[in-house]
């Protein structure tokens, strides 16, 4: 592949997934301007990966594969656990995910969840993934894929089930 079909290739997957991959990064790294950081390196890892992508799974399934990998790296450093997310799950919901979740509760209700179970939901509903893709970008198989969503939707219908009844009683 010459360096202008590289180009021109990630020139059509920036534009093609470039704001699926930053919502992405926001959602799970909780702060804008990190997410930038990591959008922008996903697409610079992909540009180092062109020449070995094999089209075993769809562009976006291996472009998400690469966003979730940079974000647990960038969890894993110590500075992130004493950085200042101070934007709250509706923030930033409002700033990420413009009318994805139909109620603000569930976009709170989702945020709650753990990270390995948030990433399942996101990716299966909300970027509308299969279970296969959804199980080739976190790195697990699709039992353990099906197994997180089947955990969160459990979870998830648990803290619905008991702010609705909190707020109907």
């Amino acid at each position: 592949m010459t360096d202008a079909e590289r180009r021109e290739t990630l020139e059509r997957l920036m534009l093609a997934h470039g704001t699926q991959i930053k919502r992405l990064c926001t959602l799970q790294l909780r702060d804008a301007a990190l997410a930038e950081d990591a959008a922008q390196e996903v697409f610079v890892k992909a540009w180092k990966g062109l020449a070995s992508f094999r089209a075993e799974c769809g562009e976006k399934t291996w472009l998400t594969r690469i966003a979730v990998n940079t974000c647990r790296d960038y969890q894993r450093t110590g500075w992130f656990r004493f950085m200042d997310r101070s934007l709250t799950p509706e923030e930033l919901a409002d700033r990420s995910v413009p009318d994805t979740f139909p109620d603000e509760t569930m976009s709170q209700a989702i945020a709650k969840l753990p990270r390995e179970l948030r990433m399942a939901v996101l990716l299966r509903y909300y970027e509308g993934l299969t279970i296969r893709e959804v199980a080739h970008a976190l790195g697990v198989c699709e039992a353990t894929a099906k197994r997180r969503l089947r955990k969160a939707n459990a979870l998830l219908r648990n803290m619905l089930e008991r702010w609705y009844s909190d707020v109907y009683a």
